[in-house]
């Protein structure tokens, strides 16, 4: 069955949108559910949350930087999810986080505490597709979408079974390495996109290195939208408040329905 983030996704494709999801770590700032929301008011389709971890691996230098100040503010995965269920943005969450918080709570639970604080889907790009089936059952029993991942050397047979699997949308990387903002887009980011569109109908959106509406932009002409995380992270690092982020949101936005 297509769960409500994936429903909202297709929609909006439906409309004609290029689809925007950008990316706010959880527990960063006293203020971050009003960046979550500057967010959603600036044009964001879903938003993924970032849930900290202490070594995020698929993560460069912003997002770490990110997390560590949120983990020093005593941020848990039960106070992010306890804040959520405490607002209605009107717009699908996606929780982002690895997996050993999930193992470490019982993926059962974990699924349902996310449902419970009203939270669409999830990404936890550590679990091998080999080991993921426990979780991605219990997260489906729960109503929790589970978002999986593809890298620009994924062979063909595997990224149809992730295509096949993957709920919500399918998260394309744009390029091999971690997360972090970048000067140009990889001309892997196109393929990508290309290779997926062939062998699924799921929305597909590019993520990794999306910096600037000009890239955003390029990465959608074959993709259905793009993922923007590091480069949003950094106007708040830099001091930007929630008006500061959403005004980076909206230029995101403008570009992509102006084309």
């Amino acid at each position: 069955m297509t769960g409500r983030l994936e429903a909202e996704l297709r929609r909006r494709r439906s409309e004609g949108a290029k689809l925007l999801v950008p990316y706010v770590t959880g527990g960063l700032s006293p203020e971050w559910t009003d960046v979550l929301q500057a967010v959603v008011a600036a044009g964001a389709d879903a938003v993924e949350v970032g849930i900290p971890f202490s070594d995020p691996v698929m993560d460069g230098p912003t997002i770490q930087e990110a997390s560590i100040r949120a983990l020093a503010r005593g941020t848990t995965p039960e106070s992010i999810l306890a804040e959520l269920a405490r607002i209605d943005v009107g717009v699908p969450l996606v929780a982002m986080t690895y997996y050993n918080l999930a193992f470490r709570m019982g993926d059962l639970r974990f699924a349902r505490s996310l449902a419970a604080a009203g939270v669409a889907g999830a990404i936890l790009p550590d679990l091998p597709l080999e080991e993921s089936g426990p979780w991605e059952a219990e997260a489906a029993a729960a109503g929790v979408e589970t978002v999986l991942l593809a890298a620009p050397v994924t062979p063909d047979e595997r990224l149809a079974e992730i295509a096949a699997r993957s709920r919500g949308f399918v998260y394309g990387v744009s390029r091999m390495g971690v997360t972090g903002e970048r000067a140009s887009v990889a001309a892997s980011a196109g393929v990508m996109a290309k290779r997926l569109k062939a062998v699924t109908d799921k929305p597909v959106l590019i993520g990794f290195g999306v910096s600037t509406p000009q890239q955003a932009v390029e990465v959608s002409a074959e993709a259905d939208g793009v993922v923007v995380a590091s480069a949003l992270l950094r106007v708040v690092l830099d001091g930007g408040g929630p008006e500061a982020v959403g005004d980076f949101v909206a230029g995101l936005r403008e570009a992509l329905d102006a084309g």
